[in-house]
């Protein structure tokens, strides 16, 4: 599909969609106006789409510095009147919420969505956290959509509950949703044209204190209003179709489900025959307490089937509890699913057969040959790209420090959330710290007082914009004693190549001023700040080392593109000489190149691969391998 079909497409057009085009789609019907974010995966496709479509629906579109800048950039949008939209994976939403928190408080008056993105099993966080409970936290509606065409009518949907109750509403979806595929009917797009003045609209922002402002005096009573909202959603809830029994077998055994886990449910419920009635839950904040008592008052047992935490399930423990009603639950909290990790159709199924014994299970059966070929398959853990610029700071870092004669016990290594966390990874061992966006600044604020030892912190270019500024000039005024390397490569390479500050291109592809690290490091007071190519190593090595025996901060800026950058021009490629090669492994054995690999005891090297950025050749001292031409 053209994505240019998101915004012409009109009312009653299918299109096969990715979950996060379907929520492009679910905006711009909407009318959207005003949309920032900070990139993060599952959600990154929601961003990439709308940077390249913004300006044909007239929207105003930015990649923030942050998530919390994101939140604040939609929330003052809403607060002018206009409809805004923020989104972001759910560690994003921790940076995010101490605005969002106090959002709830003031406000909107235009309609405000929140798009949250979780991560069940991880595939690609430093945690599992389930976004929902920011819906009960901060007292706001919850929409969670099981399918793409869910997805977009929720978003829609989203607004204008968030213009009727005036609070903001939060859509949470799973990489699972996020990431699935399937048709969406298009519905009417809603006009935001803006009488060619500009290309996004613009609304006005009416001064009242009492609501925007939440001083103590006037905070106390948004605090009651909120609650009121909230009453009135309950209402809603009670009386959405997003809210409804979805199989009627006459049961006295139900299931309860939202999200993905629904269309699990769903899926082993009709495959196998089982009657089971089953309760979709798309309203989940505040819980439907009156749809679940007549859903569950003829029931004996009822399974509550939910991703991450037992969240949907104490609230129907409750329902039950405050309605004398004897219906046994299954659920995480007595086993019968696990408490972690994404669901599937098989953990589903298993559930359900703990009590309802329906089938035997049987362990997959594996033939022979099929066991040999598992049997050699190689473990591939990830690796940074070869060519990547962050290989030769790794190896730089390592050799300076043994040449300094310091012991690798006596060096610790701060890490950040960014392609970089690959540092982990021997022969670099290079990550011994990580906690959240930004923390390797903070992290070696703290290794620098608590320990005597050698600390380097490693951030990435966007990730010090997010995050880095703030633990930097803590730094300097505390005086503390660390190296900061950023990994300046030119963009937001981890997700998917969105740009920074750092660049001078915004979210929209204008040109726009871009920020100087260097200078930012120089007036935080920082005396020690070197700019290096990564990829000269003799360079690299000597300003470690310098920095390793400097007293204070030091910050140096490894300046080099990623080599995935769209447009990135091919450099030669590097070649092999292997009658000069006395098989020393130190090209594959100390850089751990993708494209150079040990093989029937000799190396090779694969030029498909190699990406030119010579830093083998300056490692190799019998010059098998030498710069391409």
């Amino acid at each position: 599909m053209n994505l240019k079909e998101l915004v012409t497409g009109k009312k009653g057009d299918k299109q096969f969609l990715l979950g996060n085009e379907a929520a492009v789609r679910g905006v711009i019907e909407a009318g959207l106006s005003v949309a920032a974010t900070y990139p993060g995966t599952p959600s990154s496709e929601i961003g990439n789409i709308l940077s390249f479509l913004a300006k044909d629906a007239n929207i105003y579109f930015e990649f923030s510095t942050n998530e919390k800048v994101a939140m604040e950039v939609a929330a003052t949008a809403a607060a002018s009147g206009l409809r805004s939209f923020t989104f972001m994976k759910h560690v994003g939403m921790n940076v995010a919420s101490d605005s969002f928190m106090t959002t709830a408080y003031t406000g909107v008056r235009g309609g405000m969505v929140i798009l949250i993105a979780d991560d069940p099993s991880i595939f690609s966080s430093q945690n599992e956290q389930d976004s929902r409970h920011y819906g009960h936290l901060a007292n706001l509606p919850v929409l969670e959509p099981s399918s793409c065409q869910e997805i977009k009518d929720m978003v829609k949907y989203g607004f204008e509950l968030s213009e009727k109750v005036q609070l903001p509403v939060i859509v949470r979806t799973t990489t699972r949703v996020s990431h699935m595929r399937g048709i969406v009917e298009f519905g009417d797009v809603e006009d935001n044209s803006s009488n060619g003045e500009t290309h996004w609209k613009k609304g006005t922002f009416k001064k009242n204190p009492a609501q925007f402002v939440p001083v103590p005096a006037f905070a106390q009573q948004m605090h009651i209003d909120l609650l009121e909202k909230m009453d009135e959603v309950k209402s809603i809830s009670n009386k959405s179709d997003l809210n409804k029994q979805t199989n009627d077998a006459g049961s006295k055994i139900g299931a309860i489900a939202s999200s993905s886990a629904f269309n699990y449910v769903h899926d082993v419920v009709n495959v196998n025959n089982l009657d089971i009635d089953v309760f979709k839950v798309g309203l989940s904040n505040p819980t439907p307490d009156k749809k679940l008592v007549e859903f569950l008052k003829d029931l004996d047992e009822v399974f509550v089937v939910e991703e991450v935490d037992p969240i949907l399930e104490k609230e129907v423990l409750i329902v039950i509890a405050q309605n004398n009603l004897n219906v046994k639950v299954h659920g995480k909290l007595d086993g019968t699913f696990p408490m972690y990790h994404e669901f599937n159709p098989n953990i589903v199924k298993d559930g359900f057969n703990k009590y309802l014994h329906f089938y035997e299970k049987e362990e997959p059966k594996l033939t022979d040959s099929l066991k040999k070929l598992i049997s050699e398959i190689p473990n591939r853990a990830p690796v940074l790209c070869s060519g990547c610029p962050h290989r030769a700071m790794y190896y730089g870092i390592n050799k300076a420090a043994e040449e300094l004669g310091i012991p690798s016990e006596d060096m610790v290594f701060a890490s950040d959330i960014g392609c970089y966390t690959l540092g982990i990874n021997p022969p670099y061992n290079a990550a011994d710290y990580l906690l959240s966006m930004g923390s390797s600044v903070g992290d070696g604020c703290g290794f620098s007082v608590a320990t005597d030892q050698h600390v380097v912190s490693f951030i990435g270019d966007s990730t010090f914009f997010h995050s880095g500024v703030s633990p930097l000039i803590n730094a300097v005024h505390n005086k503390q004693n660390f190296v900061l390397t950023v990994l300046d490569n030119r963009i937001t390479a981890m997700t998917g190549g969105q740009p920074n500050p750092g660049i001078p291109v915004d979210g929209m592809g204008d040109e726009a001023p871009e920020i100087s690290i260097r200078k930012l490091a120089n007036a935080a007071g920082v005396k020690f700040v070197r700019v290096v190519n990564p990829l000269n190593l003799e360079q690299v090595i000597k300003t470690y080392k310098e920095a390793l025996e400097f007293d204070g901060v030091a910050v140096i800026i490894a300046k080099s593109p990623c080599t995935l950058i769209k447009g990135f021009p091919k450099r030669p490629t590097v070649q092999f000489d292997e009658r000069k090669c006395n098989q020393c492994k130190k090209c594959s054995h100390e850089l751990a190149c993708p494209a150079i690999s040990f093989k029937d005891n000799k190396i090779v090297l694969d030029g498909a691969m190699c990406n030119g950025c010579n830093i083998c050749v300056q490692v190799c001292k019998y010059g098998a391998l030498s710069a391409g031409r």
